[in-house]
Parts: C-alpha cells; sequence; structure tokens
C-alpha cells in the first residue's frame, strides 16, 4: 500500500493542501446549514442556501473547463482558494455581529420567534454560498487535471484512493464534530478557522513544481472561443458512450440522494432529537467512516470484483442505505447506514474519476470534465429544491416526522430502479474496452 510519501513531493503537496481544504469544508458543512437552522426552520428556504451553492456547476462548470485546459491549472487552484479565503472570512465576521441575537435551533423549534436580522444573514449566507460554489467548480475541476501531471497513470487508482481517504477524513470525520464542538463556542469560529486553512491550501499549491499548462493550449490563439472549446469537451463526451453513461448515471445519482440529504439537518433535530451542534456533527461522522474505508479499499475492491460489478454494487449499496436511513429508529442506527452509504460512494467515486484520467485525453480533460460535472453535479441544485419543496408539501398530510423520512424512501427507492439501466451499460467488458482504445489512441499521438 502506497504511502503519500512514495508519490513524490509534488503529491505531498497536493495531499497536504487537500488535508487543509477539506478540513475547513468539514467545518462549513455543518456551520452553514446550522446557521441557517438558527434563523428559520422552513425547509424550503434551507434547501435554497444550498442551491445557492449549488447553482454554480449549472452555470459555471463548462467556461471553468474551458480556462482549465488555458491556463496554468496549478495557479488556477490555488487562486481560487485566496477568493474563497475572502469570502469566508467575510462571513465569519458578519456571524461573529450577529451571533449573540441568535436562538438555538431547539428554541426555534419550540416556537420561538425568528431573530430581527435573520434576513440579512440568510440573503449573506446565500451570496456567500453563490460565491463559494463558483470558487469550487474552477477549482475543484481543474484540481483532477492535476493528478495525471503528479503520478504515473498506473498509480491514480492508489493516488486518488489516499487523497479520497484524506479529504473524507477531514471533510466529514473531523471537520463536522469539530465545527459541532466549536458552535457551542461561537457560531462565528468554524468560518475564521477555515479561512485560514484555506490560506494553507493556497500556499502549498502555490509551492507545486513543474509546468501543468495543458500542452495544446500553447498552440492556440490567445483569443478564447468558448462556445467553439466547449462544443469540443462536449462533443468528445457525448461520443464515448462509456463516459457519457457515466456522467448521466452520476447526475440522476446525485440529484435523487440530495432530495434527501438536503434535509439532513432537520432530520437530525426533528426526527432523531439532535438538538446540540456536537450531536449533529458526530452522527455525519458515519459517511466519514465509511468513505475512508472505501477510498483505502476501492483499488482492491475493483481488482477483486471487477469495475462494472463494483460500480453496480455502488448503486445498489447506496439506494439501500438511503431506506434504510429513512426508517432509521435511532441517531445509532442512522448513523450505522451513513457508515455503508459512505463506502458505496466513494467506491463509486475513485472508479470513475480514475476511469476519467486514464481515457480522455490530456488537452480536452479540464473541459469533458467539466462537461461531465455539468451533468453529474448541476442536478444537485434540482435535488435540493426538490427536497426542501416535498417536505413543505408532504408535512400537512404526513407530519413533520414522516414527512422528512419520505424523502429519503423516494430517493433510495429511485436509485435501485436505476440498477437495470446501469447494468447493460457500465458492465466491466465495456470499461476494458474503453481503456484498451484509449491506449491505442495515446500510443499512436505520442
Amino acid at each position: 500500500m502506497s504511502e503519500p510519501s512514495s508519490l513524490g513531493p509534488n503529491y505531498r503537496k497536493l495531499f497536504g493542501s487537500a488535508v487543509a481544504a477539506n478540513l475547513g469544508d468539514g467545518l462549513m458543512s455543518i456551520a452553514l446549514v446550522w446557521l441557517a437552522s438558527a434563523v428559520t426552520r422552513d425547509a424550503l428556504l434551507i434547501a435554497l442556501i444550498g442551491v445557492a451553492g449549488r447553482l454554480p456547476w449549472l452555470i459555471v462548470s463548462l467556461p471553468a473547463g474551458v480556462i482549465s485546459d488555458r491556463f496554468d491549472r496549478r495557479k488556477l487552484v490555488a487562486w481560487m482558494d485566496v477568493c474563497r479565503f475572502v469570502v469566508v472570512t467575510a462571513l465569519g465576521l458578519l456571524v461573529l455581529a450577529h451571533q449573540a441575537d441568535l436562538p438555538t435551533p431547539e428554541q426555534l423549534a419550540a416556537g420561538a420567534a425568528e431573530p430581527a436580522g435573520g434576513a440579512v444573514l440568510l440573503t449573506a449566507l446565500g451570496l456567500a454560498s453563490f460565491l463559494l460554489g463558483c470558487a469550487e467548480v474552477l477549482r475543484d475541476n481543474t484540481a483532477q487535471t492535476l493528478m495525471p501531471a503528479l503520478v504515473d497513470k498506473a498509480q491514480l487508482e492508489r493516488a486518488n484512493g489516499r487523497l479520497w481517504a484524506a479529504e473524507t477524513t477531514m471533510n466529514s470525520f473531523v471537520g463536522p464534530p469539530l465545527a459541532g464542538v466549536l458552535i457551542t463556542v461561537g457560531l462565528a469560529l468554524p468560518f475564521l478557522i477555515n479561512a485560514g486553512l484555506l490560506a494553507v491550501s493556497a500556499a502549498m499549491v502555490f509551492a507545486l513544481a513543474g509546468t501543468f499548462t495543458a500542452q495544446s493550449s500553447m498552440e492556440r490563439s490567445p483569443r478564447i472561443d468558448f462556445k467553439g472549446e466547449i462544443a469540443e469537451g462536449f462533443g468528445w463526451l457525448w461520443n464515448h458512450r462509456l463516459i457519457r453513461t457515466l456522467a448521466i448515471l452520476l447526475g440522476l445519482l446525485n440529484m435523487l440522494s440530495n432530495v434527501a440529504l438536503v434535509n439532513g439537518v432537520l432530520y437530525a433535530q426533528d426526527v432523531l432529537g439532535l438538538y446540540q451542534g456536537w450531536q449533529f456533527g458526530l452522527v455525519t461522522t458515519g459517511f466519514a467512516v465509511g468513505a475512508v474505508a472505501g477510498s483505502l479499499t476501492a483499488a482492491t475492491v475493483s481488482a477483486r470484483l471487477s469495475p462494472g460489478v463494483t460500480l453496480i454494487v455502488s448503486i445498489t449499496g447506496m439506494g439501500g442505505c438511503l431506506l434504510l436511513m429513512g426508517l432509521a429508529p435511532s441517531a445509532l442506527l442512522f448513523w450505522a447506514c451513513a457508515v455503508a452509504e459512505g463506502v458505496f460512494v466513494v467506491l463509486w467515486n475513485v472508479i470513475t474519476v480514475s476511469l476519467r484520467q486514464r481515457l480522455i485525453p490530456d488537452h480536452l480533460l479540464g473541459r469533458v470534465n467539466s462537461v461531465y460535472r455539468f451533468f453529474g453535479w448541476g442536478t444537485i441544485a434540482i435535488g435540493t429544491v426538490l427536497g426542501g419543496a416535498l417536505v413543505n408539501l408532504g408535512q400537512p398530510w404526513l407530519g413533520r416526522g414522516w414527512a422528512l423520512r419520505t424523502v429519503f424512501l423516494l430517493a433510495g427507492a429511485a436509485h435501485l430502479a436505476l440498477i437495470g439501466y446501469a447494468a447493460t451499460r457500465v458492465n466491466t467488458d465495456r470499461i476494458r474496452a474503453a481503456e484498451a482504445a484509449a491506449a491505442v489512441e495515446q500510443q499512436a499521438s505520442s
């Protein structure tokens, strides 16, 4: 099992940057929704905050791919961390100014009046979520194009798996419970600490040695033809049957899972009775435990089961876990289901990310990735608003608790309905054929 140190100094720097940035993201994952739940109990309003952060995947992802293939990818990643640092610092200072006036979510649920400055905070939260989402789109799309320049293609699953493990540990295992503790001290603390972590992340990416500009960008006109270059990336993806199918599947899976998970903070509070920040942070660590296990074992599992079988098992497992989470009678069972969900999600991610890095030509990697993520992540905004709306519509008929449970049940059942579509299109034979064809094309062009 290779450690980060055996994959080279540049990989270590990227690894360190990922640890810092994802610890900050883990803090924010709790702080943002907890702040929203301290201002309003409306499921749709809370969902709209999530939508604001996901809209950039529909608006910015396609031009972001063109930019990734045009400019130094190292600098793009680092400067997006700088932009996020500015936004998070400003939001943290605003929260610091208002935090003394905020009721607890439990007080709001018991009928306390919403805070006088709530509208200002919700507006700022929505704007910050949108700006952070824009920076995240360009940063994350570009960061995935760095990996093939840092490690050998034969090591991609291992390198991606180690990176996923570190990112998930920080993002979902260390960050959320730490944020829960920090919230009890001061709601502004997770935001301000995240700002410092983003500064560290930017510095480590700036320190990467080498050239990280796609070779073909040197031959293009200085004037960017966004329409033509986006069309080139879109055309490549749409004509590649395997990558096209994976993009469609990812879009459907992300939309469905977010129908349920956007209501996670309200589910934890109103169904499971977890009204303390540290309790919510702790229950979210279930996903992280599973994700770390999935990250560290993805290469082995894929080799033993084959990639195609592993992907089908992942879809089945994700659907089954969402069904069980919707029926969970206790926080402990909910946490256990989240552990299994984390394993299946990361198995899917490690295999499909490594496939894209192996199959897509380097000069198109940024653009094709952006089109892929447009399909795969743009639907999150749809699922997010749909989840909030379904809870609000179902509550008068089902009651608060069963309205929150029903979105998990619907999402889980819909996952299982996708198995037949996926089984005939992403099997191992098609994956191996696509890898062989890509190897021939790369050899011919070298």
